[in-house]
């Protein structure tokens, strides 16, 4: 067995014995490290491996804490005895961190499209590895889907990748050379902040307000040493919520046009709101300058995350050079999921989750603010978004909150997270609103509910 798995198994037997209790904080990875006499890589492995088995919760570096157990033996919880955990009433773990949105009836949805891929003499053809461009076929299908009134890809600068997150790396990888300076919401996606160290490229936090990025921050940190490129998520951002209103986004569209500088638009989430009879995002900023847009999406939030295409739409001169980004990372998308995913847009399939999707994002905010009412403005989402940003009260750090709601069998993801640069982490939280069940998150609110107001001060 490799060495971290089996530093792994020593922790975890500390957590099972009650040597480790729920809440408790691991040491930093670096005096981990030093203290085992083993190098830091090797350390980040055995937390990563204990995220993985779900015992620990927090992220790397900031604050790592164990996770409720099935009981508490003698421990001391963050929160309030007087709240119970949950784990201790006997109601299971609820896993506010992941999400995966998922339809009633999705399974007997997603089937009927595969059985034609099951055929032996489909299916050779069908495991083969799938080009960055895929085929005809698929290119028109993903332009229709990510058509929007204003806005239609050409499909010549439609191509594919296994996922939403490879897709962003090729673009990265495309643009940006090992050294060079990327913006970035100050707030961010958590994984772009892993790509950029694997790509070897600098992340350049960029001011944000209540309509998003700010025109003035990006030309600032431009003028201060160039961008190579723009990564931005203007749509239902990850974590706000924030949507960026039309007039801002022109004015984005006129600077990134007067500074030539390239942009990567995630539109993972924009599904939500780009229908008729719901909130709109209104075009994507990739309307307004498409000659330097670089617009990412893709399936696994429309469909499923376990057969997982990722979309790019290049300008149709950039398509050779961001194609060979993604054979040279090994990012192609499998063909199987290629075809299948043809098959569920074309035949309706994707359209039907896709709606019933924004049904259930809708209950879960209505839900989400009926029980958190009480923190008014402090928790930032749109009404059909699948998650939510909580500045939490004054008495309440980020990692302190964490850990008190891990107490509570509840994980949740520290602002921490999602921050870029040397600043401080802001106190809050995101909440994923999409995997749980629904009486599980709203019994799982409450109880935050009841840890902000009773609150322990971390400072």
């Amino acid at each position: 067995m490799d060495d971290y798995r089996r530093l792994a198994d020593r922790i975890a037997d500390d957590i099972a014995t009650g040597r480790l209790r729920p809440g408790e904080r691991l040491p930093p990875q670096r005096a981990f490290a030093r203290r085992r006499g083993i190098a830091g890589s090797t350390a980040g492995r055995v937390y990563g491996e204990l995220v993985r088995r779900g015992l620990v919760v927090g992220e790397v570096g900031r604050g790592t804490f164990v996770r409720a157990a099935a009981h508490e033996p003698g421990g001391r919880a963050l929160a309030e005895p007087a709240l119970g955990s949950m784990a201790t009433r006997g109601d299971k773990a609820v896993n506010l961190e992941l999400n995966y949105p998922s339809a009633p009836g999705q399974s007997e949805l997603l089937a009927p499209a595969l059985a034609p891929l099951l055929r032996p003499d489909v299916l050779t053809e069908a495991l083969r590895p799938a080009p960055a461009t895929g085929t005809a076929e698929a290119r028109a299908a993903v332009a229709g889907l990510l058509a929007t009134p204003g806005w239609r890809p050409d499909p010549d600068g439609v191509l594919f990748a296994g996922n939403a997150r490879q897709a962003i790396a090729a673009s990265l990888a495309s643009l940006v050379r090992p050294g060079g300076r990327v913006g970035v919401e100050t707030l961010t996606y958590p994984l772009v902040k892993e790509i950029a160290v694997r790509l070897g490229i600098t992340l350049v936090p960029l001011a944000m307000d209540r309509d998003g990025l700010r025109p003035d921050a990006l030309t600032a940190a431009h003028r201060t040493a160039p961008l190579s490129a723009l990564y931005v998520q203007p749509t239902l951002h990850n974590p706000t919520s924030v949507t960026t209103g039309e007039q801002r986004k022109r004015e984005l569209a006129g600077v990134i046009r007067e500074l030539g500088v390239p942009v990567v638009e995630d539109r993972i989430w924009s599904f939500l709101t780009d229908a008729a009879g719901t909130t709109t995002s209104g075009e994507p900023l990739a309307a307004h300058v498409p000659e330097l847009a670089h617009v990412v999406d893709g399936l696994s939030k429309r469909v499923a995350p376990g057969l997982t295409v990722g979309f790019l739409v290049v300008p149709p001169d950039r398509a050779e050079a961001v194609a060979a980004a993604v054979r040279s990372g090994g990012w192609n998308a499998g063909r199987f999921a290629l075809e299948a995913g043809v098959r569920w847009v074309e035949d309706g399939t994707v359209a039907r989750l896709v709606a019933a999707k924004r049904l259930d994002a809708a209950r879960r905010q209505r839900l989400l603010a009926r029980e958190l009412a009480e923190f008014g403005g402090a928790v930032r989402s749109d009404p059909y978004a699948y998650y939510a940003w909580w500045e939490l009260p004054a008495s309440w750090r980020a990692d302190t909150f964490t850990a008190a709601a891990a107490v509570h069998g509840i994980a949740v993801t520290p602002g921490g997270a999602f921050a870029v640069g040397p600043q401080r982490a802001p106190d809050a939280v995101r909440l994923g609103l999409a995997s749980a069940p629904e009486a599980d998150l709203e019994r799982a609110l409450r109880t935050l509910a009841a840890i902000a107001r009773r609150g322990r001060s971390g400072r």
